[in-house]
């Protein structure tokens, strides 16, 4: 732990050493997500509810989401450039260090600027979390608590995933961005929104429902089942399918000779 928070001190210091790039790029990132909010209220604005979710309950599924993903994209975003240390050779330096691969790679890369995004969640919570006429117990609070931190686990094992998929194809392919970027913005609104074969999909296969929707239902009084608040630990099983897929493509690597 000293070591990453020594990573992270030396991250931070270099992206400061060009303070208006990294303010620039900061508020690049919250107006990115800001005109999903807008969307959101534009549509809301005009029809009220979706799926009878209304506008704070909606905001609050939101707010969890970039929340959880933002904070995966600013500490993981080594695995989400893993691509690049493939093509250039960099991977070969890492496999001789007696440090742990995921530990290497993780630390390799620290974006702090995306932390924008998170601002923006963080604001979004400041107002979903008073207005959705939820009372928040303690079981609720913990419930919360548990979709933000298993959500930013999750994401973070997609991005494990994508950098395993790299070892194959040297490049990063678009595919994996349909369950990493399209997690955050179909997240904007419950998963039962786009039908219940996508929301299987997202249950059974790639676990985004199991942090954002159920709990959700939980939250709302809508289900009242203890395996509804502790749907968020069960998505953390996906760790291992995820690590699985790493270690093959770490056995399967084969230098690119750069």
């Amino acid at each position: 732990m000293a070591l990453y928070l020594k990573y992270l001190s030396i991250h931070m210091k270099s992206q400061m050493q060009y303070k208006a790039s990294f303010f620039l790029m900061l508020i690049g990132q919250f107006c990115i997500s800001f005109t999903v909010l807008l969307s959101m209220l534009f549509l809301l604005g005009r029809f009220t509810t979706v799926d009878d979710f209304t506008l704070q309950e909606v905001l609050l599924c939101f707010a969890v989401v970039l929340m959880a993903y933002s904070v995966a994209e600013c500490f993981a975003r080594g695995f989400d450039l893993f691509p690049q240390m493939i093509s250039n050779g960099e991977f070969d330096r890492v496999l001789v260090r007696p440090k742990g691969l995921v530990f290497q790679v993780l630390s390799m890369k620290v974006d702090f600027s995306r932390l924008g995004r998170l601002t923006q969640a963080v604001l979004v919570f400041c107002y979903a979390i008073p207005a959705s006429d939820i009372v928040w117990t303690v079981d609720k609070i913990i419930t919360l608590i548990l979709m933000i931190t298993c959500g930013i686990i999750v994401f973070c094992a997609l991005f494990l995933v994508y950098a395993a998929v790299s070892f194959f194809t040297i490049e990063g392919i678009e595919f994996m961005n349909i369950v990493t970027d399209g997690g955050r913005e179909f997240g904007s609104y419950p998963f039962s929104i786009y039908g219940e074969g996508i929301l299987k999909f997202l249950t059974y296969i790639i676990p985004l429902a199991l942090f954002q929707y159920y709990p959700l239902l939980y939250l709302l009084d809508r289900e009242q089942g203890i395996e509804y608040m502790l749907a968020p630990l069960l998505s953390l099983l996906f760790l291992i399918p995820a690590y699985i897929c790493w270690r093959i493509g770490v056995y399967k690597y084969k230098s690119t000779g750069s």
